[in-house]
């Protein structure tokens, strides 16, 4: 049984269509890429699945539920976890306290919540950093931070957008073992990622989107090797 379905979804913005007729799906503890050029409606997939815009058409199903038209917080609540292009912390908090938001979500105990976060930070690599201010974090610790807040709704799906774009070659192997930490607890990773030499290694699939379909989809190897996949990145000759 597939975690994740996205069966014929299409998104419009008044005449602008996003994404157009796109079907995919993964498997529980899975890391599938979502990769394509700038445009080609990667985010505005994860803004679907994730209930922050509805799509105009098609269905989503997690566990084989329904989840299509669900609020963002129906789908936090249902077992979706999600972090942004830019790292969304709360600057004037600290990072503890940045993730204890995650986990009132689904425990309003103050001493249950501060504990699982203070957990999660430790989880993520930055456990030595919890009364420092989000604000002064670093890019590469703000987006661990996010990540930590995401896992603290306890998902089943996480979202990742982008969490490795201008990090420098050590920074983003810290992320790619946070991933594959992420993964050994169980939970399916769905990662948005322009830096290719982080997700093809650890992906079990990529789909590829181009102008808002799909364009690919199967193994990093096959996806790397399509004809369609290159002409998208590099342009035809």
């Amino acid at each position: 049984m597939s975690l994740l379905r996205v069966e014929n979804v299409t998104k419009r913005f008044g005449g602008i269509t996003a994404n157009q007729d796109v079907s995919f799906q993964m498997g529980a503890g899975q890391i599938v890429g979502l990769i394509g050029p700038n445009g080609a409606g990667k985010t505005t997939m994860f803004n679907c699945i994730a209930g922050y815009a509805p799509p105009t058409s098609g269905d989503i199903w997690l566990n084989d539920k329904k989840i299509s038209g669900y609020s963002p917080e129906q789908c936090a609540r249902a077992g979706i976890g999600r972090t942004f292009q830019v790292a969304r912390t709360f600057t004037s908090m600290t990072a503890l306290e940045n993730v204890m938001v995650g986990a009132f979500l689904i425990n309003r105990h103050v001493a249950t919540a501060r504990k699982s976060a203070a957990e999660l930070l430790d989880f993520v690599n930055l456990g030595q950093f919890k009364d420092k201010h989000a604000g002064s974090m670093t890019i590469s610790e703000q987006r661990r931070l996010a990540v930590a807040r995401a896992l603290a709704v306890k998902p089943k799906l996480l979202l990742m957008d982008e969490v490795m774009a201008g990090l420098n070659p050590t920074e983003v192997k810290e992320t790619v073992e946070v991933v594959l930490k992420i993964r050994e607890q169980g939970i399916s990773c769905l990662i948005v990622e322009h830096v290719l030499e982080g997700i093809m290694p650890i992906a079990d699939a990529i789909v590829v989107l181009d102008y808002g379909k799909k364009i690919a989809d199967g193994k990093p190897a096959e996806v790397s090797n399509d004809p369609k996949v290159i002409a998208a990145y590099l342009g035809d000759e």
